[in-house]
């Protein structure tokens, strides 16, 4: 049975490394969808949002795994 948790837990880690990261990147992408479908944010505004939101996401993930290691 541990041998079997071992296994996923490495391959949810493959996918999942930094879990803060896929929440925040998640929660982006569910933002910019809501700006679109209820506050009537053009899609090209909106997509263009995604790039600089995840630069950001990812500079902060960065600095945070800097100030650990």
């Amino acid at each position: 049975m541990n041998l079997i948790r071992l296994i996923w837990d490495e391959l949810i880690g493959m996918f999942i490394d930094d879990g803060a990261l896929a929440t925040q990147v998640a929660l982006l992408v569910a933002l910019v969808t809501l700006a679109v479908k209820v506050a009537q944010v053009p899609p090209l505004w909106a997509a263009s949002l995604l790039i600089p939101g995840c630069v950001a996401i990812l500079g902060a993930s960065v600095m945070r795994a800097a100030r650990k290691g």
